[in-house]
């Protein structure tokens, strides 16, 4: 890889199999020979490099300018013969889910990858693709079958992982022993969930839009492949489905626990009002200053009082024990 200037890899292939790697200069010369394609990766590309592919391959200005630049959304365009796909990827990383972007310029005789943000590389699929010949001879369209079936592949891993979070997060919420809500956890995993599913959704209408149509990119003996990215795809929304209507339903539960927990206080509080009502109510009888008052000269008022108090007291604690208030 060329680090400085963003091009990762530049190969010419015919009929199916790889013959060289060529500089940016020599690829306008190759576009014209006979069952030749050119396949080009690059990472984060400057304007100048960008400038200098678009004149090389002839592309429009406008995907030129939306693939200089990242956060596109995923979608599907058509500038004369040549089609640009925005693709947004998702990999884990330490059990950690990080999002990028790819855009793809394809047309007959040629391929470009264009890699944004924390995003894999596509050394495998070349390799994948290169050890397939017989399918790599159909053209472009076998290696962007190739790409958009190697992003998919990563999506159900970072599903089963946000899958394995929330049942932790499940479990410490219906534990009795535990006062933790979870409700920032929850948020933060269906954050994540809308992100992996709004890269995921845009693929059916992508990949139906080029089973319907561009027959001269998607030759018909390719269809049957991006037949099966739509099945992969439908899995991962399903199971993203399925999940947010959990997320949204544990989440309130546990709003409804935080109520749960604050009637117990409020409970706690009005019991413990409760009882301490009567040593109040009966400190302040004998708080009045009245002069002539029953029971002042006796002799076992204060035992009395207190004693009533005591019983009062503990009689209402039990009762308030009882029925769950304390």
């Amino acid at each position: 890889m060329d680090t400085e200037s963003g091009i990762v890899n530049c190969s010419v292939y015919r009929k199916g199999r790889k013959l060289d790697d060529l500089a940016v200069d020599a690829i306008s010369d190759v576009l014209t020979e006979e069952d030749t394609f050119v396949w080009v990766g690059l990472l984060e590309p400057d304007q100048s490099l960008m400038r200098k592919i678009q004149e090389e391959f002839g592309l429009h200005e406008l995907a030129v300018e939306d693939a200089q630049k990242a956060h596109q959304r995923p979608k599907l365009e058509e500038y004369g013969e040549t089609l640009f796909v925005v693709l947004h990827t998702a990999m884990l990383v330490d059990d950690e889910i990080q999002f990028g972007e790819t855009h793809v310029f394809v047309g007959p005789r040629f391929v470009i990858t264009v890699r944004h943000g924390p995003s894999m590389g596509y050394a495998k699929v070349r390799e994948r693709t290169e050890s397939r010949p017989d399918r790599l001879a159909s053209g472009p369209g076998y290696v962007l079958y190739s790409i958009i079936d190697f992003i998919v592949d990563h999506y159900q891993p970072c599903m089963d992982n946000l899958q394995d979070r929330f049942r932790t997060f499940e479990q410490v919420l219906f534990d009795k022993e535990s006062q933790s809500d979870n409700l920032q956890d929850f948020y933060e995993l269906k954050n994540e969930l809308l992100t992996l599913q709004a890269a995921a959704v845009p693929l059916i209408d992508i990949c139906t839009q080029l089973l319907r149509f561009h027959s001269d990119i998607i030759p018909k003996e390719n269809r049957i492949y991006y037949r099966d990215i739509l099945d992969h795809v439908a899995r991962v929304t399903q199971t993203a489905d399925r999940m947010r209507e959990m997320i949204n339903a544990a989440m309130q539960v546990a709003l409804a626990q935080v109520t749960i927990r604050q009637n117990e206080v409020v409970k706690r509080l009005a019991g413990w009002g409760a009882i301490l009502a009567v040593p109040t109510m009966v400190f302040s009888w004998y708080g009045m200053n009245f002069r002539h008052m029953p029971e002042l000269e006796w002799r076992g008022s204060y035992p009395l009082v207190m004693a009533g108090i005591v019983v009062g007291c503990v009689f209402l604690h039990r009762r308030l024990k009882r029925v769950g208030w304390l």
